[in-house]
């Protein structure tokens, strides 16, 4: 099974990106999206350390609500 994670970009340095979620900073490369696609604030869904995806922050907060369900359902 894949998961792709919903982040946001924290800052961009070429291909390189530095993203955020849920407190957790990961460095993530950005050489599956074209050039100049997303900012520092955007939010990309991250594949093995691949942004491949950019999406809305409605999609990310409504990806994490799920995923913390699915924890929150693993935990009992």
């Amino acid at each position: 099974m894949c998961l792709g994670i919903p982040m946001q970009i924290v800052a961009i340095d070429g291909y390189s990106a530095r993203a955020s979620a849920k407190g957790v900073e990961r460095d993530v490369s950005l050489f599956m999206l074209p050039e100049n696609e997303v900012a520092p604030g955007d939010f990309v869904i991250v594949h093995v350390g691949y942004a491949i995806q950019k999406i809305s922050a409605e999609d990310a907060r409504s990806s994490w609500e799920l995923f913390d369900q699915i924890l929150a359902q693993s935990d009992a």
